[in-house]
């Protein structure tokens, strides 16, 4: 089968009027290592449903999605994909997109209903993991587990406030790590502690769109509470990672990390210092904030403390030797990367809660021109050229194996499409194709280490604050039967991902 059967028509790229900053350009499946895995990507609370199922304790986005007036569209993830309930079928359809690897995350109050270090344990909880994990080396597809993807139990936020307490959730999340590791781990092999803990300590924490919905506007501290949850969530991640490499990596072999998400930032005028130097300070502040401890074992970047000063947390001196001595345990960089925006430096000073680094992000440059075409969602346009950039800044600053965890988007109007309409998604096809041949340059041309590549999503499903609206899968999902119905997309990865790596289509 030839790959070129799911080419888009390149006037798909030029539906919306207006000039682009860099003219998209055709996709040419470019090749790929023959050892380059490819996946599928999700998150527990985003699929799974069974709320309450089997034992389950209630989560912070089981609570959030409840709040009236609602805060997420009006949808709640009760039922989901009830991914709980389908798991075989779910299994099988990843067996038939000829997958390598599977990344999931596991919700924390299905094995640890209250979450903390001496709660009773879900055994139900366990065996549903057992079964996936075994379910997917059946079907030879390798495991991703994520153990923390933005489900907190809810317990935790009701006893001490979870994150703002760094010594009380340190102890519970390392309890539900090493749990983990001693139930699963002699099957899982690669392993990430959290995923994006900037959304976490942003959105959760300052903007408040996601839980637990802190913001001013409902009473919480906005100056300090992003950068006290930040800290928790570094040093929680240090102490897992260094526990793991001491008690369970010696039997089990795996290996571990972080994922962190980021756009790429272009000036908005290429031809100031001062756009410049603002895109390399919303980087630090955005990337840099967590991969600087992380990855180097260093302080926070240069540039966040010169404008946080005392709102950003100090490392103790026993802290930053538990950075120093982990840094060099995270085995590679785990990369979410959307879409790339352009980087403006404000000129007035910065707000008293402002998190940005005084930059204000944008989809056009100073001519007025877009970074690329915009899918279904206003934020994510079509840059490939940005996303391998961004491979090039991560592995220059931290030297580590890339591998791509989250990736994809939404196509234009797919919120609206029948099933028919959205099975032929042309416009995914086309971002896919151009992302992945973006990986191909980084790899061959500028020499970078990029492992693998996780499509966002297996299949549509709960979109947090947006609810049921969005549809990232290359899987289409009818809420009201829950049929999957596979789109072309999945079929495009199948067959340009086994060309790529020089197999037959």
């Amino acid at each position: 089968m030839n790959v070129n059967m799911f080419q888009a028509d390149d006037n798909i790229l030029h539906a919306e009027k207006g000039e682009w900053a860099v003219e998209p350009r055709p996709v040419e499946e470019l090749p790929l290592p023959t050892d380059f895995f490819w996946g599928t990507a999700t998150a527990a609370y985003q699929i799974e449903g069974g709320a309450l199922q089997d034992g389950k304790g209630k989560s912070i986005w089981d609570s959030f999605s409840h709040l009236q007036p609602s805060r997420t569209n009006g949808e709640n993830a009760d039922v989901a994909c009830d991914h709980y309930n389908h798991m075989v079928e779910d299994l099988d359809l990843m067996a038939s997109y000829d997958v390598d690897v599977y990344r999931f995350s596991i919700a924390w109050s299905r094995i640890i209903p209250l979450g903390g270090h001496d709660d009773p344990i879900n055994e139900k909880g366990i065996e549903f993991y057992d079964r996936l994990i075994d379910g997917l080396l059946a079907r030879n597809v390798d495991p991703i587990v994520t153990l923390y993807h933005w489900d907190l139990p809810q317990e935790l936020y009701n006893r001490y406030k979870a994150f703002l307490n760094t010594d009380k959730f340190k102890a519970d999340f390392l309890r539900f790590a090493k749990l983990c590791f001693s139930r699963f781990g002699d099957r899982v092999k690669k392993w990430v502690t959290f995923n994006e803990p900037y959304i976490i300590s942003v959105f959760g924490h300052h903007s408040g769109v996601l839980a637990p919905g802190h913001s001013a506007a409902t009473g919480h501290d906005t100056q300090t509470e992003p950068w006290r949850v930040g800290h928790t969530i570094i040093l929680s991640h240090a102490a897992v990672v260094d526990s793991y490499v001491r008690e369970f990596q010696p039997s089990q072999k795996g290996v571990m990390s972080i994922v962190l998400n980021g756009h790429f930032y272009e000036p908005w005028d290429q031809e100031s210092e001062k756009h410049k130097d603002a895109a390399q300070r919303r980087l630090e502040f955005y990337i840099g904030w967590f991969g600087d401890p992380i990855f180097l074992g260093q302080n926070y970047p240069t540039q966040m403390r010169a404008q946080l000063g005392s709102r950003l947390p100090q490392f103790t001196t026993q802290e930053m030797a538990l950075l120093q001595k982990t840094a060099s345990f995270n085995s590679f960089y785990g990369m979410n990367h959307y879409s790339t925006k352009f980087a403006r430096a404000l000129s007035d000073p910065p707000a008293e809660d402002d998190c940005t680094g005084n930059v204000e992000e944008l989809a056009t440059n100073n001519e007025g021109k877009f970074l690329g075409p915009v899918s279904g969602m206003l934020w994510l346009r079509v840059t490939p050229d940005g996303f391998r950039k961004l491979m090039n800044w991560v592995w220059n600053r931290y030297h580590l194996p890339i591998i791509i965890a989250e990736n994809g988007c939404p196509c234009p109007g797919e919120s609206q499409f029948t099933v028919d309409q959205a099975v032929n998604d042309t416009f995914r096809i086309r971002y896919f194709g151009l992302y992945l041949d973006a990986i191909s340059r980084a790899i061959y041309e500028d020499g970078i280490k990029i492992q693998g590549y996780c499509a966002w999503s297996l299949m549509d499903n709960f979109e947090w604050s947006a609810g049921y609206g969005p549809r990232y899968g290359i899987t289409h999902v009818n809420y009201e039967t829950l049929v999957r119905t596979p789109k072309l997309s999945a079929f495009y990865l199948k067959h340009s991902l086994k060309a790529r790596r020089g197999g037959n289509t």
